[in-house]
């Protein structure tokens, strides 16, 4: 193994300065240049209010940046695609449609490529905002709403290879993601609805994705004897019986626990009641299923088992550990 170079981590410590300083540049801009700030406003007004979709398009570095940005806007609720600029020039113009919001990206904003997008928008009236760091470039003075970046330093040592500036792109399309986000209030559930795959996917299930329902809950009244109870438990399979109220009111629970502590008990003589805890923790079945396993992860008072109820306090499902295991939540 070839020893750590001094030399090495120095350089990669230097340009991640550099780029450190370009975000910071870009913070003080955006809470002092007015006209960044007002672009940036009006920005978000316009997307957040508007029926269509969000056109990305940029070639180059500024290209892949878009895409990101694109697929970030697209995962938070923004209806999105990307559009590749050369394409456009060769029958892709056809996908970007009156009622569309075009956000094309270039660092010059002289990109020659991005003309046929430029004209197309003026052609069909379509909304276009530009992100530039120059505010005198054909994109810019061609958009409806001209974002101008500040210029800063490459980390590039020749100032050539893109590198602060695309940091900077890429950090400014996260924030507009971040604050359309907020705007619309969306939330970890909406968040889940994008992601259904993998290990996020799991994380962001509700726990209405995963609890049993219908006949499968195990429920009875507080003077059904306790043995039967049991019955009832060991049918379902769940650990756990829920005690309801002639109204189908949750009341009370009874789990495993709670029957090894009525060991020293005559059980023939109990009832439901007898045993039951009267404060069952519940939840709605509209929480994350992992906010559900932190309930039940309680250091003081760990559970394997939650009551689903509805308003009426009724229940309407019922979430075990094991469930949040296979979910490969837990």
């Amino acid at each position: 193994m070839n020893p750590i170079s001094d030399y090495d981590i120095h350089t990669a410590c230097d340009a991640l300065l550099i780029e450190k300083q370009g975000i910071q540049e870009l913070i003080d801009a955006l809470q002092s240049d007015v006209a960044l700030s007002t672009a940036f406003s009006q920005t978000i007004e316009q997307i957040s209010t508007f029926q269509g979709r969000v056109v990305l398009t940029g070639i180059g570095k500024s290209g892949h940046i878009a895409k990101k940005i694109q697929a970030t806007l697209a995962s938070t609720g923004t209806a999105s695609f990307f559009v590749h600029p050369a394409e456009a020039a060769h029958g892709d113009l056809g996908m970007i449609q009156p009622g569309d919001i075009v956000l094309a990206i270039s660092a010059s904003g002289e990109t020659a490529e991005l003309a046929s997008i430029i004209s197309h928008t003026k052609r069909f009236d379509i909304f276009l905002i530009s992100i530039t760091t120059n505010a005198q470039s054909t994109l810019a003075i061609a958009a409806n709403i001209a974002i101008t970046l500040p210029k800063s330093k490459e980390a590039c040592p020749f100032g050539l290879a893109p590198t602060t500036s695309t940091v900077m792109q890429l950090a400014f399309g996260d924030a507009l993601a971040i604050t359309l986000l907020k705007k619309r209030q969306f939330t970890a559930s909406d968040f889940g609805i994008y992601h259904p795959g993998g290990r996020l996917g799991s994380k962001l299930k509700a726990v209405r994705d995963l609890m049993h329902t219908g006949k499968e809950i195990p429920l009875g009244q507080s003077n059904m004897p306790i043995l039967e109870a049991i019955m009832e438990m060991t049918k379902k399979a769940l650990g756990c019986i829920g005690i309801i109220s002639e109204q189908g009111v949750l009341i009370g629970l009874i789990t495993d626990g709670d029957l090894r502590r009525t060991l020293d008990k005559d059980i023939r003589n109990l009832t439901a009641q007898d045993v039951m805890n009267t404060k069952p923790m519940t939840v709605k079945e509209d929480i994350l299923a992992a906010e559900a396993l932190r309930l039940m992860n309680n250091p003081e008072h760990p559970i394997t088992c939650l009551f689903v109820v509805n308003q009426h306090h009724q229940p309407t499902g019922v979430l075990h550990i094991h469930d949040l295991l296979r979910a490969g939540i837990a």
